[in-house]
This record gives structure tokens, sequence and C-alpha cells, in this order.
């Protein structure tokens, strides 16, 4: 793996900081950062209370299967939340905790991956960067799938070569998608089941933002979900990504989940055995009663749709706001370079956003994150407020 890390490459948030650097911005501004997605809304009361009657299992070594209690309430909400027949996800053999989804995503391709042949690991462009880095030091080689706008920000499967479907061994997708937003549908899935049967391949589906959607009638679908309804009841090479972060407004809990093909749930939980990352009591016993619960994750939702709304109305004014069907990005096209975009604004409005081509790669010639920039509603909603009007006048002033 050591000659492996040179490939890495400077994380988004490295290459912002290095942007503006020796920037500065106005002194009369409060600063508002919009460049990390990390959740600011309050922790629900539940979690917290829990964790202080926990306190006294901090003394205690976890296991890495983690409590019966909590897979029970993942399962249970899993079966609840994507349609499943109540006794569809086995809490014992389909579900295993993790801390976070960072770190299982980046864990499950060093179990997948072959690193003695030619393997490939299939990802969406532009994309969270852990898919990458996973690809690299496990041994694969990274293929990128370009979002574009004509495909609706949707990877286009179709054209992928055969050559290259059979010397894949992973599919990363994530949906709803980071940055812009979109959704697989049914249809997607099944033409990626369809392809992962017919090339021997595994899909990871990264659905840590699924509760976070503008359309309260009709939430995101899940890869679990798509594949049951197919007959695939085992969820034969599925593997989904859940986390506490995003939906319970908790990402400090370091609180996910994987679930799915109860062999490869099996050879997970065997490699991280001997990874020794198991999630800590007091955090099991908070995830168990946040997972059981859904009125918090209505409370922040509904924030979500309001910030939207205001950025909608506010800056819409000045320039095309697209509102995504989930997530809580904005990807924003710029009329001007996206670096210089988010260079100019920093230095003129003291608001922060990430460059789209921060996220992703050029691939002959194509860049598809170039000319965006991902804003994160992560922020209060009165500073989101102040946010959408300061960078309408920046945009107004170009």
């Amino acid at each position: 793996m050591h000659s492996r890390l040179a490939r890495l490459q400077p994380y988004p948030f490295e290459r912002l900081g290095a942007l503006l650097e020796g920037l500065v911005p106005p002194h009369d501004l409060s600063p508002i950062r919009l460049s990390i997605g990390e959740p600011s809304h309050a922790i629900p009361d539940i979690i917290v209370n829990a964790l202080h009657s926990h306190s006294h299992d901090w003394s205690v070594y976890p296991t890495t299967r983690g409590l019966g209690g909590l897979r029970e309430a993942i399962a249970g909400w899993l079966c609840r939340r994507f349609a499943l027949p109540a006794d569809a996800v086995n809490p014992d053999s389909h579900v295993l905790p993790v801390n976070g989804t960072r770190e299982a995503l980046f864990a499950f391709a060093q179990v997948m991956v072959d690193a003695s042949t030619d393997s490939r690991v299939l990802m969406p462009n532009p994309f969270y960067q852990i898919y990458e880095g996973a690809a690299l030091l496990a041994g694969a080689e990274p293929y990128y799938l370009p979002l574009l706008k004509e495909n609706g920000y949707i990877p286009d499967y179709a054209s992928v070569p055969d050559e290259v479907w059979a010397e894949c061994s992973l599919l990363y997708l994530c949906s709803p998608g980071n940055p812009a937003g979109t959704l697989h549908d049914s249809s997607h899935y099944r033409q990626l089941l369809a392809l992962a049967e017919r090339h021997d391949f595994v899909i990871a589906s990264d659905e840590c933002y699924s509760e976070l959607y503008n359309d309260d009638e009709v939430p995101p679908t899940g890869l679990l979900q798509a594949a049951h309804a197919m007959g695939n009841t085992t969820f034969r090479r599925c593997m989904v990504f859940h986390s506490l972060s995003k939906r319970s407004n908790a990402p400090g809990m370091r609180s996910g989940f994987v679930a799915g093909d109860a062999t490869l749930i099996a050879a997970f939980l065997k490699y991280r055995t001997y990874h020794g990352c198991a999630m800590s009591l007091p955090v099991q016993y908070a995830s168990t009663v946040a997972w059981q619960d859904e009125s918090h994750v209505i409370e922040n939702r509904q924030l979500y749709q309001e910030k939207f709304r205001i950025f909608t109305d506010i800056l819409g004014e000045a320039i095309q706001v697209v509102v995504p069907p989930a997530g809580f990005y904005l990807w924003l096209e710029t009329p001007v370079a996206d670096t210089l975009f988010a260079s100019r604004l920093y230095e003129e409005q003291f608001v922060t956003v990430l460059p789209g081509r921060f996220l992703s790669r050029e691939v002959q010639g194509l860049d598809p994150g170039v000319d965006h920039v991902r804003i994160a509603l992560v922020a209060s909603v009165a500073e989101c407020e102040e946010a959408a009007l300061r960078i309408r006048s920046f945009v107004e002033s170009l």
C-alpha cells in the first residue's frame, strides 16, 4: 500500500484552502461556510439523552457485530422505509453497524477488490473522493462515469464498454447524488443489477442522503428495495450504506450501517474484526433510538426544504437555480470559471463554496465538474438567507 499512497490526490478542502490562501474577505461581514457537507442543525434530544444515560458503558469493549437491539432497529427501519416485508432483512446476517459511511465505504473496497487481478472500480464523476482513494489503495484502477447535465447528472451506464464491465469488481453509486442530488430510480437499479449478474461485480450504494428529499410523498428508492422487487430477496451482490450524520444531524457520532448480501456482510465482518473499528456502546444505544424515531427526521428534512425555497426565491432572480429532488446541495452552473467564482465570492462576500473541479477528474479532455460550484445548505436558515442575498449581489456584479 505504501507505493499506492503516492497516487492519492489532495482532498477537495485542501485544494480549497490553497485557492483561498492570502485572500482577505470584507472585515464587516461574518463568514458563511457552505463548502463542506457538515450539518449544523440541533442534535435530537433523544440522541443526547441516550448518550448520557449510557455513559457508564464507555468502560466496556464493544463487539464488531454490534448490539442485537441496534441491528434489529436498523433492520426494522430498512423494512419500513423501503416498503420491504417485515422479515426481509435479517438483523443477524444482513446488517452490520459501522462508524459512519466514510470509513465503511473505504474499507469495503479493501475486502471486495482482488489486487492480483486487473480490477476496476467504477464510480460517478464528480464523486465523493473516498471512492477513488479506496479503489487506489485496494490495488484497483478507478473508472470514472461522467455526470452530465444532458443525462440528468446520472451516469450513462449503457455507454460503458463490455470490456470495462468485465474487469469491474465493484461499482460505487450515490443516490441521492453528491453533488447534484439526482436519484437512481428502479429502472437504473434493474439495469445495474442485471449488469452485476452478467459481469460478476458488487454494487456499493451510498444512500447517506436518502432521508433529505423535497417531495414528502415520494421518498427516494433504495437498492435493496429495487433488488427485492426484482425477486433478489437475498440481496445478492448488493450493499447499501446509511448514516445518522445527515438523517439525524449527528455527524460527530460517526454512526451508520451497511446492509445487504449476507455473504458480503460475513466477509466484511471478518475484515472489520481485525480492523479494530467497533462502535462504542453509548453510541450504539443512541443509534438504536435514532433509527426507531422519525419525528426528528421529518423536522430536519423540513428545514432543508425551507432553505431550498429561500435560495430559489432570492438567488433565482440572478441565476438559474435548479432544486434537486434530494440531498442538501445546490450544483450551480457558474457564469465564470468555478475557481474564479469561488475565490471572488469569498473575497468579496465572505461566503465559501466548493469549486466543482475539486470534486471531479478530467478524462479524455472532459471534466464534468468544471464551471459548477457545490453549495451545501448546511448553515442555519438565517445564514442561508444571508448567503443567498450575498451570492445574488455577487452574481449581479459580474
